[in-house]
């Protein structure tokens, strides 16, 4: 068994893993990754050349993402996951990063604890339904210059600057944007994805909920990750009847962060990098 890099190539055999667990994943984020850190995204190859699983991270300014860490059923309790997340920890040190972030199963739990992570937040997944509202809403706005939403708002909800992350997802999706808030309407699947998604105020954080189910056909289905602790968010996405789906340990290491989890309000991928 051997840790390589993580190649182009390897996408297509990841997204067939991930299928399999009934993980949201789109080609985008690994181009995204292996384009932004590609020294921090391994694969494992067995000995017959069979792929044996998969890590993701990456390097913003001063924090890093760890994501994407699979093994297929059949080469599970070889301890492959661990060097795979060895590995892409690693590289993000020796890169310089003060924290790295990541979310974690109940199960991963003492796989991360055993490296210094600790709890800091419960991610839960929300899932609700677009409203079909075809106008253009005066949240709306071209993508242009992000630098306002990076220092104002993301940065301090996170504690860092996040420009690259950001402005792929905003590139790819539908930017809406107030004055105290913002948030990317962008394709996963079949579904939409709301995120990233922040305000400072919770009245601008529901402006913007409903500009975006309102930009999502009627049926289609929409999704978002948030933090348990912004119960602002909670309120919002009940009176929404959005339903819970789902949730993980969000765990960090190294430096403690600046994090403002009251600010957030959908995470900018469905896991993968923050």
């Amino acid at each position: 068994m051997t840790i390589e890099p993580f190649r182009t190539d390897d996408i297509a055999a990841f997204l067939k893993l991930a299928a399999m667990e009934n993980w949201l994943a789109e080609p985008w984020e690994f181009e995204f990754l292996l384009s932004r850190f590609p020294q921090g995204c391994f694969a494992a190859r067995a000995d017959n050349g069979e792929t044996a699983g998969f890590v993701t991270s990456l390097h913003n300014e001063r924090s890093g993402w760890i994501g994407n860490l699979i093994v297929p059923p059949e080469y599970r309790g070889q301890k492959i996951g661990q060097r795979l997340f060895v590995a892409a920890h690693e590289a993000l040190r020796s890169a310089g990063v003060e924290t790295v972030w990541l979310t974690a199963s109940k199960s991963g739990l003492p796989l991360y604890q055993k490296y210094g992570f600790n709890s800091i937040d419960t991610i839960i997944r929300w899932i609700g339904n677009g409203r079909q509202r075809h106008s253009v809403h005066e949240a709306e706005t071209a993508c242009d210059n992000l630098d306002p939403l990076l220092n104002s708002i993301d940065g301090q909800a996170w504690g860092d600057r996040r420009e690259a992350l950001l402005a792929a997802t905003a590139a790819r999706g539908r930017l809406l944007q107030q004055e105290y808030g913002f948030a990317v309407v962008q394709s996963c699947g079949d579904a939409r994805q709301i995120g990233p998604f922040s305000a400072l105020d919770d009245s601008t954080a529901e402006i913007l909920l409903k500009s975006a189910l309102g930009t999502i056909p009627l049926g289609t289905k929409v999704c978002l990750d948030a933090p348990a602790s912004n119960r602002a968010a909670l309120r919002l996405f009940n009176r929404r009847r959005m339903r819970i789906a789902g949730s993980s340990e969000l765990m960090c290491a190294g430096v403690k962060p600046a994090y403002k989890p009251e600010y957030i309000y959908g995470l900018a991928t469905m896991g993968s990098c923050g």
